[in-house]
């Protein structure tokens, strides 16, 4: 290991997620006890102490200007983004600190103040899945990664939901230090070194809006309803009394999708509720509409690149027995 200390600057603001700090620095902690000497050093635009996103205040070493040359620079996310516009003061002290760092990086929503420095400019990038697509719509000249746990654009990190950000810093340290510190740092912690699948996996069915069509509405209903029925294209033309034809356009322009793929989401998201309250997958595939445990893999495999069971034992609930 390098003998010279690797300074890390994480800047804050009021509002800003509390494990977006912690996350990310228990990770560089215990590298130290591995070995590793990160210099922590938490920042604030003004130098003034904040108040989190939990309420507890965090207590900060000054502002940007006492930390001159940040090997790596750390930006958290909070819930204040991107509900409000980043402040000018903030994307300031995010440039300056950038400007003089080896590396940046972001947590969750901490990519919006990224962007709004002008720092993610012609980069790939990723945020909470929650939020990507108004990533891409307000800064069109990031080419957003929905899935992504974390993306590397050259010296730009960016990561996405809360707990990402400890993936991220895993692979600061890793990138630093080696697999073997990450890994034992991972252990330590009781966490994944490496997760399986992007982070679609995390995020809720039918997550977004309800068509607007009534007819595609009635479809969202009557498939949630009865997943396990029929309800191929015919079968859903008939019943909303309306051509084949004309149902995969309605389809096509709003959703851009076919009736047969979209049947096969809402399936797929039931599935995915069933197994976290503790079905076996064969089950959940049966009751979601599934022909087959095997068709419910393959979409599984398709759309999460992990199986039902491996999901399963990642995000299930706690079920009650007796």
């Amino acid at each position: 290991m390098s003998s010279a200390p690797h300074r890390v600057a994480i800047l804050v603001y009021d509002g800003v997620a509390l494990l977006d700090v912690a996350g990310p620095a228990e990770v560089f902690g215990e590298a130290n006890r591995l070995g590793a000497d990160y210099r922590i050093a938490v920042l604030s635009a003004s130098g003034a102490a904040v108040t989190s996103s939990t309420g507890i205040k965090i207590a900060v070493d000054g502002g940007p200007a006492s930390e001159p040359a940040p090997d790596t620079f750390v930006m958290p996310g909070g819930a204040v983004y991107p509900r409000a516009p980043v402040a000018r003061e903030l994307a300031d002290a995010t440039r300056e600190l950038a400007g003089r760092a080896g590396r940046v990086a972001s947590v969750c929503s901490g990519a919006f103040v990224l962007a709004a420095a002008g720092l993610l400019d012609g980069k790939r990038a990723t945020t909470h899945w929650k939020i990507t697509r108004e990533l891409a719509e307000r800064h069109p000249d990031v080419r957003v990664e929905p899935d992504a746990i974390y993306v590397r654009d050259g010296a730009t990190y960016t990561s996405a939901g809360v707990t990402a950000g400890i993936d991220l810093a895993l692979a600061l340290v890793e990138e630093d230090h080696g697999a073997d510190v990450s890994r034992d740092a991972a252990r330590a912690l009781v966490v994944y070194l490496q997760r399986a699948g992007g982070q679609s996996q995390f995020s809720a069915p039918l997550q977004g809006p309800p068509p607007r069509s009534p007819a595609l509405r009635t479809i969202t209903d009557l498939v949630t309803a009865d997943p396990a029925g029929g309800h191929s294209l015919a079968e859903l033309a008939a019943y909303l009394h309306l051509s084949p034809r004309h149902l995969t356009r309605l389809f096509r322009e709003e959703l851009s999708t076919t009736p047969a793929r979209y049947v096969e989401s809402i399936r797929f998201g039931i599935a995915k509720a069933l197994l976290d309250q503790g079905h076996t997958a064969t089950r959940a595939a049966s009751l979601a509409g599934f022909p087959s445990y095997e068709a419910l893999r393959r979409v599984f495999a398709r759309e999460l690149s992990i199986a039902p069971a491996a999901y399963q034992r990642r995000f299930r609930t706690a079920r009650r027995t007796g």
